[in-house]
């Protein structure tokens, strides 16, 4: 949405300075600007994610309502990390938004308050898992287990993504949503700052990887360091660039693949009889 000047200028017998800050919600967020092509005027506003969704289910007396998330399902090495959390209406804290909107910063600040204040479970996939499973229901699995492992089971559970969990209360899948439900905003945050501490602790054993910088993305220096230090035992196997970087370091490890569509050729003895019986046939 693009609000022109006109827009933005203060409605009559609004709020002004101290007053106005008094009047946004509790849990309100900033709006992101962002810069619009030349020519056109005014900003873009991304709305934050609310608690809108939620309040609708405990009007009806749903409650516990938890969100949930996981956090690398994309890197090249490193386990992926699924969180679940409920929130306290009464006690949520300011400026919760999609991690990947917030900095490292931020993301610290909210994880701990967070965790002071709601119901939180973490569980990891390990690379072993992914490497049997792949990805996709390696990050379910760790889901599910997340939304089990909570203090308080939940009567209603948001998921961000296209996939719902099977678990015993309703399960609602939702596109972005940690970009629009408030609960899934804070999961992104916890299993966003509990990956990134496992791979700076992931770092200290692989030196010279820079899993500390980049988390295990596949960004051209951790490309880089693959192609000229090979994987480690925490590279997801079947990923294309860990694939590359063991046939060329570990070849030994490759198994070759056989091809389907060779043909080779094969002797056959036919003795006379079996000729004139065959031809009779025909």
């Amino acid at each position: 949405m693009i609000r022109e000047k006109s827009a933005r200028k203060q409605a009559k017998g609004a709020p002004k300075g101290d007053a106005a800050k008094q009047a946004a919600p509790a849990g309100a967020a900033k709006l992101a600007e962002v810069k619009v092509p030349a020519g056109k005027k005014g900003v873009i506003a991304i709305a934050p994610p609310s608690f809108r969704r939620e309040r609708a289910l405990i009007k009806r007396g749903v409650w516990p309502i938890a969100g949930c998330d996981e956090a690398g399902r994309g890197p090249l090495a490193g386990p992926v990390v699924a969180a679940a959390v409920i929130l306290d209406p009464g006690r949520i804290p300011r400026g919760i938004d999609d991690s990947k909107r917030l900095t490292a910063e931020e993301r610290e600040r909210l994880f701990d308050k967070i965790c002071a204040t709601a119901q939180v479970s973490v569980v990891v996939a390990s690379r072993a898992r992914i490497d049997r499973d792949n990805i996709l229901r390696a990050s379910l699995w760790a889901l599910k287990r997340a939304v089990a492992a909570l203090p308080q089971a939940p009567k209603h559970v948001f998921v961000d993504g296209r996939d719902r969990l099977d678990t015993p209360c309703e399960c609602e899948a939702v596109i972005g949503g940690d970009g629009i439900v408030l609960s899934i905003a804070a999961a992104s945050i916890v299993a966003k700052v509990t990956r990134d501490r496992l791979m700076c602790a992931l770092a200290q054993d692989c030196p010279g990887y820079g899993f500390e910088q980049h988390k295990g993305y596949a960004v051209p220096e951790h490309l880089d360091a693959l192609d000229r230090l090979g994987p480690t035992a925490h590279h997801r196997s079947f990923f294309a660039p860990v694939a590359a970087a063991r046939a060329k370091h570990m070849p030994w490890t490759v198994e070759p693949v056989q091809d389907l569509f060779s043909v080779s050729e094969v002797e056959v003895q036919v003795e006379a009889g079996d000729e004139i019986s065959a031809r009779a046939g025909l």
